[in-house]
């Protein structure tokens, strides 16, 4: 069993959504960014970076933070959405790096300048917007050219872009630019696991 701390973000649906396509057992502590939750001292013990998602293994009540790490150690200890071979791991990790590092902070910037900073920056937006179609592009023409990201099978590297990848609206951009990728996110977006996830991160915290 698995406590999975979330909140309804990129990040925290990745987990969820993983979750349910493993068919693991898990609760979901919902965690209220807005309240600070994520900064209180009992939550730092568990991810002293004081950010969500967290998942604790019930089991043995060892934590695990960062998403992708996540991500990697479920799908590895399951056996299931990762290749068996080095090789198709390691294509795996490339791309679970790849959003880490570029596709997650510049959607997350493009956001905040779109929609929470406190005076418009025009300058920010033009360079936010100007790095998220070019890693769209990035992602285009990977798909273009095989089924899934990292390869010809839904691994966790799907997960992990698709949930920062189909906030494309609320980014401004057109989705019509990248056919290939817009093909993508309705076939990853249509499973029912995926479905159930994104339910289950939107729970009110009260549930």
């Amino acid at each position: 069993m698995y406590t999975a701390y979330l909140a309804d973000t990129p990040n925290g649906r990745k987990i969820s959504i993983a979750l349910e396509e493993l068919g693991l057992p898990y609760r979901v502590q919902h965690v209220d960014l807005g309240a600070g939750e994520q900064h209180t001292p009992a939550f730092e013990r568990l991810n002293p970076n004081g950010k969500i998602p967290v998942l604790v293994n019930e089991d043995d009540g060892t934590p695990l933070f960062e998403s992708n790490a996540i991500l990697f150690h479920l799908a590895t200890h399951s056996g299931r959405l990762i290749p068996a071979d080095g090789n198709g791991r390691d294509t795996v990790l490339q791309w679970l790096f790849l959003q880490a590092a570029s596709i997650g902070p510049m959607l997350g910037q493009l956001w905040w300048f779109r929609h929470a900073a406190p005076a418009p920056n025009e300058q920010a937006l033009a360079r936010y917007t100007k790095e998220a179609r070019r890693l769209y592009g990035v992602i285009e023409r990977r798909l273009a050219a095989t089924p899934y990201i990292a390869g010809d099978t839904y691994t966790v590297a799907d997960i992990a872009c698709w949930t920062w990848l189909v906030t494309h609206e609320e980014l401004g951009l057109d989705i019509g630019a990248w056919p290939a990728l817009a093909a993508w996110l309705d076939k990853v977006g249509a499973r029912p696991a995926l479905q159930r996830g994104l339910a289950r991160t939107a729970e009110p915290a009260h549930v």
